[in-house]
């Protein structure tokens, strides 16, 4: 099935800027929950990431990420996801994070 190119413009996938990480012990995959600053427009969101296997949560403050951010929230236990955080598997299947090389405004829309 070929996707158009409204399916695309439908998908809000913005940068921003981890601002607070803390350990998820009650999820079922190890994982992080992460607030991550979208700027002005967006503001803080809330995310639950499974990448513990690459990061830190020392390390991954000041990071900037991309993420989708007009999905409907989602429940994970006892934490609400607001924002999906974007990754790619490594050869083993762990999650690398998605980020620009450079540093831009957060809130910026990927096109």
């Amino acid at each position: 099935m070929s996707a158009t190119i409204e399916d695309f413009d439908r998908v809000e996938i913005r940068v921003g800027t981890v601002v607070e990480v803390a350990p998820f012990p009650e999820a079922r995959k190890s994982a992080l929950k992460l607030v991550i600053d979208f700027g002005e427009s967006f503001g803080r969101r809330r995310s639950s990431a499974q990448i513990t296997e690459h990061y830190v949560p020392d390390r991954l403050i000041g990071r900037q990420v991309c993420a989708v951010v007009n999905l409907p929230p989602r429940r994970i236990g006892p934490f609400v996801s607001e924002v999906l955080t974007l990754g790619l598997p490594d050869e083993d299947g762990a999650v690398v994070l998605i980020r620009p090389d450079f540093k831009v405004p957060d809130g910026g829309r990927l096109f």
